[in-house]
């Protein structure tokens, strides 16, 4: 907490009778803060979603593609939660950065701040606050101050409702009153109204929602509407010609950053209106009048306008935002098991969905690429290998290409009463087939635990949605089997396994790069000779199919110079030799060596790349940074010279590649003595443990731009 002198403590808490416990505070927040809107989401007690249970300063509409967030996805409020932190947002190019998803949909300048509503041992959701564009770049200490105690005054409320087993849900909107409609004077208001309609250009009021709540005499004229007809309506319902997504931004952009807007539409058959919004804390002024200049413009073919003939209809900002918002979700995702639970975590929460299925084509039968949700996993996978030809939604929406909608078990049971509507445990289900490209891909199907009634905008979401997802799908699909190919691929280059020698314990690790097709032309490899044991390491440039075959190459050339008993120094330049021949324009590193267990000692050749490194039998480490020749493939006549080191009983070396210990943001020198810090451990200490423990940062979890492979030789 930040403490403040100058203000006040907090009140006790308490809930009045009959008034709403969190909108109450809510709404003295953005009163005390000066801000815009802010909304108070609670953690469902069924599964990992925040579901928004009061919003405050604007409709609902326009928070509408989050009524429901995954805890899991990247949003202000779940990471707020998620992290137990506060999460600040000072604009709109930090908002395009750092969740693209809310600026694609609300593309205007405010700053927000979302905050945790938690205790140490229990969560219970999360708050955010906006401003406008002028709020300072950072939040001062005073507002920091009333945000925490708003929130434990909140938390305080959550656990007593708690302890009572109370349940707390959704309370009713806090909009700002509208203004005073009424004088003391009554002929004032009169003399106002006469005013208003003397005026040369139209005039309306407009609440937050858009309604019309007032209108003179002019802009029904304009607008070419009776005024007595436009109170009470939307003016994109009352004028179709304005009914665009393009007009109705700027009204929103004029609530969200209390800045005048304008815009210039064509009345049939052409008229050329403009229209200037002057946004107030309870709702709109708009101001109507002719455009001569679009008018000029339009006769001389310049006209920069939206088409006015686009009309979406009925809640248009709600689908719209809804598509925008997971529009971007699936942009995010990779493979198909991304696909899944990108679904699972913003799309199904987003429009009220418990279950989801996806299901893939292959042979001419159903399989089931991915579930979440479903009380029962047997249930689900029984449609596993299902004939497209058989009668149940899955297969009949991908031969017809419709989407079905079941509002409850009886109308599935109706229409299809072969299948046992209530075996996957749910009541409802929207069934959608995916096509991309003229070709059916699969299908997604939502499930409810309750019946669920599908209005047609609901329906055109899902509609749209299953374009959006079904290139996503086939994307993946593409991904995991150019992934599967180059794993395949990857693994019969290397050695499956490393051979057993007399004098010598060995471990390996190969990591490809997260980057790309996640292969490599990094390599490995140990084999024994008559009298000798042998090992190498190399890394070819790059990261791709190219790379491995190259890598490939190298080292079946390497394996065949050592079976005609090249030494380690024959075997760099027979092999940069034969990378040259190549003409690949790719360069390799490698390091060869030759140990010999009766003398413990080794011989040591290296062409550009990474110093080994020794333990001793004492512990101390030492880098071996010996003398050696270029890169492979870069000069014909390259001479790489053999160095001779001891390599007693005891004594570890390890050889590995430069995506161990390059990063861009750490010095190599500092990553090298950090990899000699810790390969300076436990003498006895199991080589494939301390395979592990070498691997650091570079682990499988961590992002890596470059391949790493690691050999540990140990003489015993």
């Amino acid at each position: 907490m930040v403490g403040v002198a100058d203000v006040p403590p907090s009140p006790p808490v308490s809930d009045p009778p009959g008034h709403p416990s969190l909108s109450s505070t809510l709404a003295a927040v953005l009163d005390d803060l000066h801000a815009l809107s802010g909304a108070i989401y609670l953690l469902s007690s069924r599964e990992p979603v925040l579901e928004m249970t009061v919003m405050a300063g604007l409709p609902r509409v326009f928070a509408s593609p989050w009524e429901r967030v995954s805890l899991g996805s990247s949003m202000p409020v779940s990471d707020a939660l998620r992290e137990r932190r506060l999460v600040w947002v000072g604009g709109e190019v930090e908002m395009a950065h750092r969740y693209p998803r809310i600026a694609a949909v609300l593309p205007y300048p405010f700053c927000l701040a979302a905050l945790p509503l938690a205790t140490d041992d229990t969560a219970y959701g999360a708050v955010f606050v906006t401003w406008p564009q002028t709020h300072a770049p950072q939040l001062s200490d005073r507002e920091r101050h009333h945000l925490d105690a708003a929130c434990d005054r909140l938390v305080s409320r959550l656990e007593r409702a708690a302890a009572e087993h109370r349940p707390v849900g959704p309370e009713p909107d806090v909009l700002p009153p509208p203004a005073e409609a009424e004088v003391s004077d009554p002929s004032g208001a009169l003399a106002a109204v006469r005013t208003a309609a003397r005026l040369p250009y139209g005039l309306c009021g407009l609440d937050l929602h858009g309604r019309i709540t007032f209108a003179n005499r002019a802009a029904g004229e304009l607008l070419g509407i009776p005024a007595a007809e436009l109170p009470g309506a939307l003016l994109w319902a009352a004028t179709p010609w304005l009914n665009d997504p393009g007009y109705e931004d700027r009204y929103r952009a004029a609530l969200l950053t209390r800045q005048v807007t304008t815009f210039v539409a064509l009345r049939p058959p052409g008229s050329w209106l403009s229209f200037r919004f002057y946004p107030g804390d309870d709702g709109l002024s708009l101001r109507i009048a002719p455009s001569e200049s679009a008018s000029r413009d339009k006769r001389g073919g310049r006209a920069d306008t939206v088409d006015p003939t686009r009309q979406v209809g009925g809640r248009r900002l709600v689908t719209i935002g809804h598509v925008l918002n997971l529009a971007g979700a699936l942009t995010q995702a990779v493979g198909v098991e991304d696909v899944v639970q990108l679904i699972a975590d913003e799309i199904a929460p987003a429009v009220g969905s418990q279950g989801l299925m996806m299901l893939g084509t292959h042979a001419g039968r159903l399989h089931i690429l991915g579930h979440r949700g479903f009380p029962d996993d047997a249930a689900v996978e029984r449609w596993n290998g299902t004939p497209l030809t058989a009668p149940i939604p899955s297969a009949r929406v991908l031969a017809t290409g419709a989407p079905a909608f079941f509002e409850s078990p009886e109308q599935l049971e109706r229409l299809y009463p072969r299948r046992t509507p209530t075996s996957d445990g749910m009541a409802a289900w929207a069934c959608l087939p995916l096509i991309a490209s003229g070709r059916a891909v699969g299908t997604w199907v939502l499930a409810y635990t309750q019946p669920h009634a599908f209005p047609a905008d609901e329906r055109a979401v899902l509609t749209s949605l299953s374009g959006l997802i079904a290139q996503a799908l086939e994307r993946a699909l593409l991904y995991d089997a150019k992934h599967r190919l180059a794993h395949g691929l990857q693994q019969a280059l290397l050695p499956p396994s490393l051979p057993s020698l007399p004098g010598l314990e060995t471990a390996a690790r190969y990591l490809p790069a997260t980057q790309g097709m996640e292969i490599g032309g990094d390599f490995y490899d140990v084999m024994p000779t008559q009298d000798r044991a042998v090992a190498a390491i190399g890394d070819v440039q790059g990261h791709n199919v190219t790379a491995a075959g190259l890598m490939g190459q190298i080292r079946t050339a390497v394996r065949a110079y050592t079976t005609v008993g090249q030494g380690p120094g024959e075997v760099m330049r027979s092999t940069n030799r034969l990378l040259i021949d190549l003409r690949t324009d790719l360069f390799a590193s490698c390091v060869y060596l030759s140990i010999d267990r009766e003398r413990e000692r080794m011989l040591l050749a290296r062409a550009g790349h990474p110093p080994p490194l020794l333990r001793r039998p004492d512990g101390r480490v030492r880098v071996l940074d010996l003398a050696g020749g270029p890169l492979l493939g870069i000069q014909e006549s390259a001479v790489y010279p053999t160095v001779e080191v001891a390599f007693p009983r005891g004594a570890v070396l390890l050889l590995y590649t430069d995506g161990l210990i390059e990063s861009p943001e750490v010095d190599l020198d500092d990553a090298l003595g950090e990899l000699a810090e810790r390969l300076a451990g436990d003498p006895v200490e199991p080589m494939d443990a301390l395979a592990d423990r070498l691997l650091g940062r570079g682990a499988a979890g961590g992002e890596r731009l470059d391949d790493v492979a690691l050999l540990l030789l140990r003489a015993v």
